[in-house]
């Protein structure tokens, strides 16, 4: 049987937390939460995600800096982000995949889309690479 696969959603929404949370564990995903960047690195620390869901815009540190300084972070490259947030414009997207996310979805988010994406990165081989 597969190991359960581990989800770090970063978002200072508590109801964005609590909709993730709900759609995730419900299709079999273990789900951590973090409202900014430094809860965001204490997780990191603790305990290795197997793909982070990233907000942008949020106190402090903003998602796309975060990811950034995730994704350049020897330790956790490897870890495939998916940006999630209300920012819709194509400059977003494209600026949120040079940070080094592996993909983007808008909010709010289709279910279908969000889990679709999800499989595919934590398919053997699916988080190499940059967005599908």
């Amino acid at each position: 049987m597969a190991a359960v696969k581990d989800i770090l959603v970063v978002d200072d929404s508590r109801t964005e937390q609590v909709y993730l949370r709900q759609l995730l564990t419900r299709h079999g995903y273990q789900v951590r939460s973090a409202f900014d960047a430094e809860q965001a690195w204490r997780a990191l620390e603790d305990r290795r995600p197997d793909l982070i869901l990233m907000d942008v815009v949020m106190p402090g540190t903003n998602g796309f800096a975060l990811t950034r300084t995730i994704a350049r972070h020897p330790a956790y490259a490897d870890i495939p982000i998916v940006i999630c947030s209300s920012k819709r414009q194509e400059t977003d997207r494209v600026w949120g995949l040079r940070q080094g996310a592996r993909d983007y979805v808008t909010k709010p988010v289709d279910p279908g889309v969000l889990l679709g994406k999800i499989g595919a990165l934590l398919a053997p081989g699916g988080g190499d690479g940059a967005a599908r």
